[in-house]
């Protein structure tokens, strides 16, 4: 169960992921030299998955698509930017790109091709619908305390797939010690992983949730933890509580470290030059250690072998955000960037208190 840190009271809007509601636009980690035997794309598309943008160009150049490079996968329901390679000799292929889904907005040449990962963030721009003056007060006044204090980096729903229940197949095929055969299944893993990542991500916001909303006493009974350990914790100044042992990494990106002093560390945290990281089992994934690494066995999975591991940012700090209210259409525009791998819903159920997955029409 998704556990929220914010202890506002729920706010009221109409959200729909749609290709006029929903823009969002890559920030590239690296811009172009215009030198090169690579030719870097700025492509505007709608209503079209980023897989489905691939294949559009891979039968438009002849291209493989192996040989197209992206930075992340944009959905399909959204008005997005996004940034594409594929080699220079193809350039004079795309007068064959005939969809009005697509427009190139910009060519430029590049010495290496775009690899996965390779983006700092995402600009998002979101209309909110059926927001009253007070709400659009509320949803400006809290998105501002967000930017300044952060947000839990939960995956979004749209990792779980329809039903919401795709880590359970990914469990399956996880633990068979077959090798995974096709994107599908590796995508089913990964939600399995993510599943895992969410729930020790909501025992940590319950943990601090604790900390910061009782006295010691309540705190150290509801947590049954000593009280020495729960006045260290209560002393920490951010919301989110570090442990011994918790890997923390530079932030936005850098090197991974262990807390060994909580007091040095959590000043670092509450500047914003490090935060707290969890586990995504899989192969070669680095542990946290101590008190943290007890706290994390529960959502650890050392028979899932069959992906890579790595370490996500539990929390991260929203930047740029900014609201525009109409109080004639009762819609509230909410801008704000996030960094790679975060999802704009998180942060909007954060807002809400609710979960923002559409209903299943089936």
């Amino acid at each position: 169960m998704k556990i929220y840190a914010y202890r506002h009271d729920p706010i009221e809007f109409d959200f729909e992921q749609t290709i006029d509601r929903f823009f969002v636009e890559e920030i590239p980690l690296f811009h172009p030299t215009d030198r090169g035997n690579f030719l870097i794309l700025k492509i505007k598309k709608r209503d079209m998955s980023s897989w489905k943008l691939v294949h559009v160009i891979s039968k438009a150049t002849g291209l493989s698509e192996r040989d197209i490079g992206y930075a992340g996968l944009k959905d399909k329901s959204a008005t997005t930017i996004q940034y594409i390679s594929i080699p220079k000799n193809s350039q004079r292929e795309l007068k064959n790109l005939t969809t009005e889904k697509i427009e190139i907005l910009e060519q430029k040449y590049s010495k290496s091709p775009i690899k996965i990962g390779q983006l700092k963030g995402n600009k998002f721009s979101i209309v909110l619908r059926s927001v009253t003056q007070k709400a659009a007060d509320e949803i400006d006044r809290v998105s501002k305390q967000m930017e300044r204090d952060g947000i839990p980096n939960y995956f979004g729903y749209q990792r779980f797939g329809e039903d919401s229940r795709s880590y359970l197949q990914g469990r399956e095929i996880a633990h068979s010690g077959k090798k995974l055969r096709g994107a599908k299944e590796k995508l089913l893993v990964a939600s399995y992983q993510s599943h895992l990542f969410n729930g020790w991500l909501s025992q940590r916001i319950k943990i601090s949730k604790s900390i910061a909303s009782n006295s010691i006493k309540d705190a150290t009974l509801e947590l049954e933890y000593p009280e020495a350990l729960v006045k260290v914790l209560a002393k920490q100044p951010q919301f989110f509580k570090l442990f011994l042992g918790d890997a923390v990494s530079s932030y936005p990106y850098g090197k991974s470290q262990f807390v060994k002093d909580m007091h040095s560390s959590s000043k670092l945290f509450a500047e914003q030059k490090i935060s707290p990281t969890g586990l995504i089992c899989g192969s070669h994934a680095q542990r946290s250690q101590s008190d943290a690494y007890h706290l994390e066995a529960p959502f650890d999975d050392e028979e899932l072998s069959s992906l890579k591991g790595d370490r996500r940012y539990a929390w991260i700090w929203p930047s740029s955000v900014a609201s525009r209210y109409d109080i004639d259409l009762a819609e509230l525009t909410i801008d704000f960037t996030l960094p790679k791998g975060a999802y704009a819903t998180t942060f909007l159920e954060e807002i809400g208190k609710k979960l923002l997955k559409p209903i299943s029409e089936s």
